[in-house]
């Protein structure tokens, strides 16, 4: 006797959007949308708490008024994926997005911060952000303190990864005043 696969439904943006109103989901639950399937987020440690707070307050002095910071909010990559990148960079808007969530032409740079999270990040996030066509995503690999740079999306996959090392300089492709040594992130891992 053969067994037929189990049927799996796509969710839609649309469909994700019903089920936080109807508190099927709600914004205490840790998932997002990817590829029309809805995926629990892995726990964060008190480590990926730290880094994310000090990006945000690098990145904010960075940036001045180039860029909006969104951290841990989602962004609509299409019909079926909204995920929750740890930190988007987006283009300034004249309703600061409480219109709509930022599209793919809206972002400027997406960063996951990846510590137990890091396949996950690169398997499944990644050909995602590249199929919408987000210019630049970084990962920041906590366990060995390297930042992946990646740029050219191409179909689903990124054309160009760049590795920064600890005490190196990275410098962003989409926003000319961005650039630091990951020293500025990585000290004080305990």
């Amino acid at each position: 006797m053969t067994i037929a696969p189990a049927a799996r439904r796509q969710f839609t943006v649309d469909d994700y959007r019903r089920m936080r109103e109807a508190q099927i989901l709600t914004e205490d639950d840790r998932v997002e949308l990817l590829d029309g399937e809805i995926l629990l987020m892995s726990p964060v440690g008190p480590f990926h708490v730290g880094l994310v707070i000090k990006l945000t307050q690098l990145l904010s002095a960075l940036l001045g008024t180039t860029g909006l910071l969104s951290v841990q909010n989602p962004i609509e990559l299409n019909q079926f994926g909204e995920p929750q990148p740890d930190v988007a960079v987006l283009r300034p808007r004249d309703d600061s997005y409480t219109t709509a969530l930022p599209a793919p032409n809206d972002i400027l740079l997406v960063i996951e911060v990846s510590d137990s999270s890091l396949a996950y990040d690169r398997e499944q996030k990644l050909p995602q952000y590249a199929l919408a066509g987000i210019a630049e995503v970084w990962i920041v690999d906590v366990q060995k303190q390297i930042i992946e740079q990646y740029t050219q999306p191409f179909e689903d996959q990124y054309t160009k990864l760049t590795k920064v090392f600890h005490g190196h300089r990275i410098a962003a492709t989409t926003i000319p005043t961005l650039s630091f040594t990951t020293d500025h992130i990585f000290s004080a891992k305990q």
